[in-house]
């Protein structure tokens, strides 16, 4: 609390008399006290982020289901690359030659999906993911992303690129050998 002390000054020199010098001193005990309390209760009243996490359905092993092959024409192959972009090649296998396509996550890579499944037709479209030694995690989750946002029901994580991927992309993206 304010304290206050009265104390010198008291001396009566020559017949003057002179008014009594009081000091004022503030105690601050208290609003560190109450400080303290503010910030415990700040701390113990807060909720902290509770991760999140994305469902990922995949098929059961125990049931060995018959299946017809995926034709080539129905696959789409994305690699993730560097600079957040994607590169992928449509309806065809690498050691075809196709054109490779560049994107960028997002709009563009949405546009691409639909684009490509309205070609093919929704069932029997197949996304084939193969991250790269550039990519990142939050790549994968932005294609996962687009997966859940696109309704693309068929598709595959592949986390090795085969000899005639990698030459395909041997300009686009770093291979190590």
């Amino acid at each position: 609390m304010a304290e206050i002390n009265t104390g010198g000054g008291g001396g009566h020199d020559g017949g003057k008399v002179r008014s009594k010098k009081q000091s004022t001193r503030v105690d601050m005990t208290p609003m560190v006290d109450l400080g303290f309390l503010l910030i415990t209760f700040f701390i113990l009243a807060t909720t902290l982020s509770k991760p999140s996490s994305m469902t990922l359905n995949v098929p059961d092993k125990t049931k060995q289901e018959e299946t017809e092959p995926i034709k080539a024409s129905n696959v789409m192959t994305v690699f993730l690359g560097k600079d957040n972009k994607a590169h992928y090649i449509f309806g065809k296998a690498a050691n075809e030659e196709p054109e490779v396509k560049t994107v960028g996550y997002g709009y563009e890579f949405r546009q691409a999906i639909q684009e490509n499944a309205r070609k093919v037709g929704g069932d029997k479209f197949v996304v084939v993911i193969k991250p790269t030694k550039e990519s990142t995690y939050k790549n994968m989750v932005d294609v996962l992303d687009e997966m859940a946002i696109t309704k693309t029901k068929r598709y595959a994580l592949v986390d090795q690129l085969t000899p005639d991927e990698k030459t395909l992309l041997k300009d686009k993206v770093k291979i190590d050998a």
